[in-house]
């Protein structure tokens, strides 16, 4: 809670000063701070997935460019601060979470079923069939949280940003507009590193 705090606390002038200066340079570097932080969250709660750091980055990264170089590319709305730093954080921050989720998991599932996946090395698979299934579950665990947002968004879940809008006076179907484009951009992919060596060995750790 107190960390929460001092960090809300100071990147609130950070954010304040960036909108000010209405540099593009500033908004991509805080967003590349959102990345490294993103990185590291995601990397400490998957410690037992090897080599894994550089597949988040990667992940974090690509989830946040291509998110908001669409919605500028379709004219959702212009390239300025005000607006690219709150959506690439929610974005960074919902991948950050799919990430780690979908990491725990296949950590997991790895782990519980290696004799599994040893037999179906053993009559001659490659690491990426064998281990399809736990992949498979392992995004499943990491997208539930946002894909159940999304289906119950107006019924059982109320969004901020559309609340946020409408509280300001603005029109519902302009707040509903800016609401599903956030809630489809959050709907990401998430990165997935190797638990196998190059001859399709399950990897001792």
């Amino acid at each position: 809670m107190v960390r929460s705090f001092i960090q809300l606390t100071a990147v609130g002038y950070v954010i304040q000063a960036i909108f000010d200066s209405k540099s593009l340079w500033l908004v991509a570097a805080l967003l590349a701070v959102m990345v490294a932080f993103g990185t590291i969250t995601a990397r400490s709660r998957a410690r037992a997935v090897p080599g894994a750091t550089r597949p988040i980055a990667i992940a974090l990264a690509v989830a946040g460019a291509v998110t908001l170089g669409l919605v500028i590319a379709l004219g959702i709305f212009p390239a300025r601060a005000r607006y690219l730093v709150p959506v690439g954080g929610m974005v960074i921050g919902n991948a950050m979470t799919a990430a780690a989720v979908s990491l725990n998991r296949l950590a997991d599932e790895i782990s519980g079923g290696a004799l599994q996946i040893e037999a179906t090395l053993a009559l001659g698979a490659t690491a990426r069939e064998a281990a399809r299934g736990a992949v498979t579950r392992s995004l499943r665990s990491g997208m539930i949280t946002l894909i159940d947002s999304t289906k119950t968004t107006g019924v059982v879940f109320f969004p901020g940003t559309m609340v946020g809008m409408l509280l300001a006076g603005a029109r519902p179907l302009d707040a509903v507009r800016l609401q599903l484009i956030l809630l489809w951009s959050l709907l990401g992919s998430v990165a997935l590193s190797s638990f196998f060596t190059p001859a399709h060995q399950l990897r001792e750790e």
